[in-house]
């Protein structure tokens, strides 16, 4: 009887302590989301698809890298790079092969204290005029990056650009992109978890009920 009632206890209190434990970690990638997001909303206007592209993805993270700390208080992000770096820092920076580098045909850039879930960032912070909804559906598009960064504390930052090459011709990364160090954010088509997009670590009490569950474990 004893040992029933031992494993029923055991088995409650692993029951209420599975979905913090689960729920405490963010998984995929955001970034990518929203390059789904983008494609179904080009499908609902029987537009085409767009490439996922990691090259122009890791361009985005560049790109607004480079704009953190330039968000105004209206959630614009107040930062224009010179054309001149996207073949001379972004593009290195990533490892895009050069002979590769194709056009870019826009981008959209925004920001925002809090981070947003990838359908709230693509309704309030990307697509939130006619002029970004214009660029979205843009017919002379065919590829597409997406790229998300951000500290805890925020703020963060979305960027998309847009390019018209075609599917592994263009903005190609060396290596498939195994050379790159990414440490902060993520970009869309990288299979690396987005590091600062959304906090990671697991909240104190988790760690602290767990210590118990563990406890309990033994003294039974």
């Amino acid at each position: 009887m004893s040992n029933n009632f031992n494993f029923f206890l055991l088995h409650f209190l692993f029951s209420l302590l599975l979905p913090p434990l689960v729920f405490s970690h963010t998984h995929g990638n955001p970034a990518s989301e929203i390059v789904d997001i983008i494609n179904k909303n080009r499908t609902d206007q029987k537009l085409p698809n767009l490439n996922d592209t990691p090259g122009l993805g890791c361009m985005a993270l560049q790109y607004i890298e480079l704009c953190k700390g330039n968000c105004t208080d209206n959630n614009v992000v107040n930062c224009k790079p010179p054309e001149d770096d996207f073949t001379e820092v972004f593009a290195p920076n990533c490892g895009v092969e050069l002979p590769t580098f194709g056009t870019i045909t826009g981008h959209i850039v925004g920001c925002q204290k809090n981070y947003l879930e990838p359908s709230l960032a693509f309704s309030r912070i990307l697509i939130k005029d006619k002029r970004s909804l214009s660029l979205l559906r843009n017919k002379s598009h065919s590829e597409v990056g997406v790229g998300l960064v951000g500290a805890h504390k925020g703020p963060f930052f979305w960027c998309v650009l847009f390019g018209n090459g075609k599917a592994n011709t263009t903005f190609v990364l060396e290596n498939r992109g195994a050379g790159i160090k990414q440490k902060q954010g993520c970009y869309s088509g990288s299979n690396t978890p987005c590091s600062e997009g959304k906090k990671h670590d697991v909240p104190f009490f988790n760690l602290f009920m767990f210590y118990v569950f563990i406890l309990l474990f033994k003294l039974l």
